[in-house]
């Protein structure tokens, strides 16, 4: 699998899950509020920094906590309430995240 190609879905869908949090929560004119685009560069920050590159977990699989604790919390509660959703907003997003996130727990 092209690591590279893992990154940027990874990238693809988190800032999927923000856009569509933001719009349903904050109704943006367009794109993210601008709480929304914080969380959402400090995100891609984080994933390009992540310790384990190319063959990193998917975030709720990892062993490395590299959120500060309140970006941490404003994550999980875009995430709980994208990530159900995304499957019918963006399902192949949705399912290749799972595939990955399943494909982290058997290492």
């Amino acid at each position: 699998m092209n690591t590279d190609h893992r990154l940027e879905r990874e990238r693809e869908t988190v800032l999927k899950m923000i856009t569509l949090y933001c719009r349903d929560h904050h109704s943006p004119a367009d794109g993210r509020c601008e709480a929304c685009q914080t969380l959402a560069n400090y995100a891609l920050a984080r994933i390009a920094r992540c310790p384990f590159g190319a063959a990193k977990p998917t975030c709720d699989q990892c062993t490395v906590h590299c959120y500060r604790p309140e970006m941490r919390e404003e994550i999980r509660k875009v995430m709980r309430y994208a990530g159900p959703r995304m499957i019918f907003h963006h399902p192949r997003l949705a399912i290749l995240h799972l595939v990955d996130r399943y494909r982290s727990t058997k290492k």
